[in-house]
Parts: structure tokens; sequence; C-alpha cells
């Protein structure tokens, strides 16, 4: 698919105003060497697994090009690649490739949480809240979507909003940043589930200002009604001030936390096969990696993983301008594709995550650099 001359230029520009702010921080803060960055067999306390969902190379490409090749990306020390493929289906969907990466288990593409006898399987914020660890969930789309949801709950379909909505009171998360209030609030069985949230102690944040002065332990940050805003709409920095406000408040814990960051519109741009709307996103979410980075140097016991549920679009990149940050795209499918997608790695045990595996070895690693060899130790 060619752009036409009118589209090819649109993107810098755009672009100009998401990494103006960025770039200057990013010149500020060198990364660690390889060699430092192992951190020579040490244990993780914190876990921060961010997903951009539909991200595959091409994706991470579009975003180096469009940045003129100043990538939070390009710093992660480990990489590699996972596989896929979801029970049922050699092209997984989010729920099932989700729900592989939070429990080690290969599911049926609409599963969440559940194997595909329909049994339900414990995911890793269940087992790390278990040694005494604070959990959090951020998504730049509803915080019941397939993705999120499989960190939580436990459905036969991932349609199911209310019922997984309603799974988030049975679980002990401490944090969660996302759209969605209709499914808590508007609801066919007439229950507001905001009053049970309140009554579980979590402060109700229906606004990103709200989020912004939010100051308790447990927070419920339902800050858009639905879907959140596109970056070509009037997201702004949601995602990275959602992640900001996440780490602030799990790090109070002393024993750590495990914290999960989708950035979900990633996959929405490219099922509409729309260059500008894909890559716009991928930046916003690079923007929130560099920082998350930042944040791992200093702490020292911080593992950051960077992965996809799926590639979706078949996206390519036929041609482009490195210097001007142009590319001229071009896809295969609005839907998705069953390529392997990249795993990056910072931090303690950050080299476990080399090499090309499955998908549910995700999880398995985890486990590892937390110090356990198996979910039920």
């Amino acid at each position: 698919m060619k752009f036409s001359k009118e589209q090819f230029f649109i993107l810098p520009i755009l672009i100009l105003l998401l990494v103006s702010n960025s770039t200057c921080q990013e010149k500020n803060h060198t990364t660690k060497s390889q060699d430092d960055d192992l951190s020579k067999g040490k244990n993780a306390k914190n876990i921060i697994l961010m997903i951009g969902d539909g991200m595959g190379t091409s994706q991470i490409y579009a975003g180096f090009i469009a940045k003129k090749g100043d990538l939070n990306m390009k710093k992660f020390p480990i990489t590699g690649f996972s596989i896929t493929y979801s029970a049922d289906d050699l092209i997984t969907d989010s729920a099932a490739g989700a729900t592989a990466m939070a429990t080690g288990t290969k599911t049926n593409n609409g599963m969440v949480g559940v194997d595909p006898k329909k049994d339900r399987v414990e995911n890793i914020t269940e087992i790390v809240e278990k040694d005494g660890k604070s959990t959090g969930l951020v998504a730049t789309s509803t915080i019941t979507h397939a993705t999120p949801a499989s960190f939580i709950a436990h459905v036969e379909t991932r349609n199911d909003y209310e019922r997984i909505a309603r799974q988030f009171l049975e679980t002990d998360i401490d944090v969660f940043i996302g759209g969605g209030a209709v499914h808590f609030i508007e609801r066919l069985d007439q229950r507001d589930l905001t009053i049970d949230l309140a009554e579980k102690g979590y402060e109700l944040c229906y606004s990103m200002e709200a989020l912004d002065t939010a100051t308790s332990d447990k927070i419920a940050g339902l800050v858009y009604e639905a879907s959140p805003p596109t970056m070509l709409q009037s997201r702004r920095d949601m995602l990275s001030k959602a992640t900001a406000k996440a780490i602030e408040v799990l790090s109070r814990n002393e024993n750590g936390f495990f914290l999960m960051v989708e950035a979900s519109q990633i996959d929405w741009g490219n099922h509409q096969n729309n260059i500008t709307y894909q890559t716009l996103e991928v930046i916003d979410f690079d923007n929130v990696i560099g920082e998350v980075l930042q944040y791992a140097r200093e702490d020292g016991e911080t593992l950051v993983i960077v992965t996809a549920d799926h590639e979706t679009g078949g996206l390519g990149i036929n041609g482009g301008n490195l210097k001007k940050g142009e590319l001229d795209p071009g896809f295969t499918t609005m839907g998705h594709t069953g390529v392997m997608v990249p795993v990056l790695a910072y931090g303690p045990k950050s080299e476990l995550f080399s090499g090309i595996y499955d998908n549910t070895e995700i999880f398995f690693k985890m486990l590892k650099a937390l110090g356990k060899d198996n979910p039920s130790e």
C-alpha cells in the first residue's frame, strides 16, 4: 500500500510533537553496558512486563524510522523471539496470547485465564501476591480488555466484560488504570462495582487529573468511560502518567511488585492499516519504555521485559527516509499474523530471555527471574 504524497509527509510532523520532550531526556541518560545489566546472577525483586499489542519487528522499525533512529527499544542488551500460536490456531488472538504469558498455558483463541478445557489456570499476579508482592495493570484500552484481563480474570470468552470487571473484586490487585468505567458502573445486573471497590479500600479515579493527585496504596483508575482516545486524538501522555503512578504506588512495597503495562492501540492502528495511527502509538510506548528503563537503572532490582502478544497487519517497510523520518508502508492483512514477535529484556536475570521460545516460556522465565523454579513454590 502506497501513501499519497500528503499522507507520506504528515507522519514526521506528528512525530515531532511526541518526541520533542523525550529527546532531551534520552540524550541526558546513557544506558549501562551489557555486562553491567546482567546483574551477575541476582534475582529480580520487581518485574515490569510491557506489551505492545500487535507489535512486531516491522512496527518497531517504523518507530525507529519515524524517530530518526532515536529509539529507546534499541537500548536493551538482551533480545529474543516469542512464538505466538494458540492452542487451536496458528494465528493467536490477544486473549490466548496474553493468557500464555500470564499463566504459562496455551489456550484457545478468545479464552482468558483458562485452559482449552475451560479450567481456571493461575496467573503470575496471583502467584506473586502470595509472596507479599504488590501488583498492577495499566492499559490504553479498557482495563477489562483481553490482554489486561488475562492477568487477573478467568472467563471462557474475552467479551464477557462485566464478568471480568466483577472479578477485579475477587483479587488483591493494588493498582489498575485504563478505560472501561462503564463495565463497572452501567451494568446489566444493575450493580455498581465502584461501591464495592471503595469498600475494599480503593481510591477511585475517574480522570487523569484525579489520578495525578491520588495518594492511596490502592488505586482503581477508571480514567475513561469506555476506551481511551488515540494519540491522534487527545490521549497525550496518559500512558506515561499512568505507568509512573503505578510504579510510585507499587514501589512502596518492600517485598517488590509485578506490573503489566499494555500499549493496546498499536494493534488497533494496524487493524486499520493506518501507519500514522500505529506509529504514533509505538512512539508513545517507546517514550514510556525510556522512562521505565531509567527507573530500572536507578533501582537496580527491576527486570523490564518488552514484548507483544502477536503481530497485526503484516506490516512491511517498502521505502522511506531515515533522516527525514519518512516511511512508505505496506500491509498484507487487516488481521493478525503468525510471525514471531520480539522480546527485549533489561535488569536482573534478563539473560533468561535470549533465544527463540514459546510465548508460554515468558511466564516461566519471569518466575525463574524471581527465584521461583515453578508456580507452586
